[in-house]
């Protein structure tokens, strides 16, 4: 594709009359617009305003019970000034090919670069490593579950006694997707031609499951595609009459939905420097450098502080138990898929594959905060030299070493853990981003606080 700017967007929109924008908020939900077309041109250039509730208000749109700058009864809901990156250009092939743009959002007072819009947040990153030379790929492969549900059978349900796309758990099958083979290929094709590459995907175990491998990119082009990902699959599922779902775990006796990550980082001649290239790049690893057991080391130690990105709703926690393949402590391993970071090296990759894969996300991540908390901490970690805080899991198992710490069991116990003031999230991340993410944390917790729940009926109503 061409260069894109503001001459050559007149020409690629010469035939439109509208054009869709989007900005994601802080649960990485996309909140956007349809606009004339002569208005997107006109804002271009200096950007337009965007009501700043979107960052004083939960997924559902109620306003925070929690202190904040955009919410509360001293903010004044003024706009935030979004700037569209023409870069992010693209069509919706199951919108009549409408075109889109992603915005950058910045402050209404400082016209700086927003602290809490996750955009903005993995862009410092990026230009941090950019400083050393490096540049972060990254992948990303998210388990979804598909309803024979709309909106209004959920509502109507009370969101219970759902029915699965298909029965069975199938994990790898090649039955399942014949069951719904026009969804099953549509999305396929319609997601390459919206610029959101899926790899690879199949069923996974459970009624209804898919798994999707988005195309190993950059950093930014993949946190973006992520993001796209789930709104997108959602509209196709839509689109054929049934409902996807990225919640972390919809079933109490059924493993839950993954959002892993990839990542590794290329130098400026596109070489992979998680792979030693001589004696003094190798760390006590074999097949793993310096840098990259810094990053992991980086990863590891700010894990615990960096878990409510990882797991940001109450309905993580319950994917992060014990035998189901989740992993709950500080833990890595060569090529396990038990611990929280896999260390995936030769000989099951080559030296250019060599990578990291965070296994702790679940399919309700933000995407582009997920990526940008762990490459700040492999950062940190490479920065800073630092030493890997436990042994692998192999090495634990051989010399009855003491494993790493629990991670913690509740959003509660992870905004705790976020919030200290010596917390490595706050090193990487910055006080003003994590006292506005706890923040709205913490009112996710209050809500689960006061909901009574149908264990409470089920358990109490008769005879407490």
């Amino acid at each position: 594709m061409s260069v894109i700017n503001l001459e050559t967007i007149k020409t690629l929109l010469e035939n439109d009359k509208r054009v869709k924008v989007a900005a994601i908020d802080i649960d990485g939900v996309l909140r956007g617009k349809v606009m004339q077309k002569k208005k997107f041109l006109q804002v271009a250039e200096e950007g337009f305003g965007f009501c700043s509730v979107i960052f004083g208000w939960d997924i559902q749109d109620n306003i925070y019970t929690t202190k904040g700058e955009f919410s509360g009864q001293d903010s004044e809901y003024s706009d935030l000034v979004a700037k569209i990156d023409l870069s992010s250009y693209r069509r919706i092939p199951w919108e009549d090919n409408v075109p889109f743009f992603l915005v950058h959002l910045h402050h209404p007072t400082t016209r700086q670069p927003l602290y809490c819009c996750p955009r903005t947040v993995l862009q410092t990153v990026v230009d941090d490593l950019q400083t050393k030379s490096l540049t972060a790929y990254c992948g990303v492969e998210f388990e979804f579950f598909c309803f024979k549900e709309t909106t209004e059978s959920l509502d109507t349900k009370g969101h219970a006694n759902l029915a699965p796309l298909t029965l069975g758990m199938c994990g790898y099958s090649l039955l399942r997707p014949s069951q719904n083979q026009d969804f099953f290929y549509n999305a396929y094709d319609w997601l390459e031609k919206f610029g959101v590459e899926i790899e690879s995907w199949h069923t996974e175990t459970g009624p209804g499951v898919f798994e999707a491998a988005l195309s190993y990119s950059d950093a930014q082009q993949m946190a973006d595609r992520a993001s796209l990902f789930k709104t997108s699959m959602k509209q196709i599922a839509m689109k054929h009459g049934f409902m996807a779902s990225f919640m972390a775990k919809p079933y109490q006796t059924m493993p839950g939905c993954s959002g892993h990550m990839h990542f590794s980082l290329k130098d400026q001649y596109g070489r992979n420097v998680f792979a030693p290239a001589s004696k003094q790049e190798e760390s006590g690893v074999p097949g793993m450098s310096k840098t990259m057991m810094w990053f992991l080391a980086g990863v590891l130690h700010g894990l615990p502080s960096i878990l409510a990105i990882l797991a940001p709703t109450i309905n993580s926690y319950k994917r992060l138990v014990e035998n189901y393949w989740a992993p709950v402590t500080v833990s890595w391993g060569i090529d396990s898929r038990h611990v929280a970071v896999r260390a995936i090296l030769p000989p099951t990759a080559s030296p250019q594959s060599t990578r990291l894969e965070m296994r702790v996300g679940g399919a309700d991540i933000n995407p582009q905060l997920a990526l940008a908390a762990v490459l700040k901490c492999g950062y940190w970690g490479i920065n800073t030299k630092q030493e890997l805080p436990v042994e692998s899991s192999a090495d634990i198992k051989k010399n009855g070493s003491k494993p790493g710490a629990r991670l913690a069991r509740t959003l509660q116990e992870a905004i705790v853990a976020m919030e200290d003031k010596g917390s490595v999230a706050r090193r990487v991340l910055g006080d003003q981003f994590v006292d506005h993410y706890t923040s709205t944390r913490k009112h996710e917790w209050n809500m689960w606080q006061n909901a009574v729940t149908d264990f409470e009926l089920k358990r109490y109503m008769e005879l407490v």
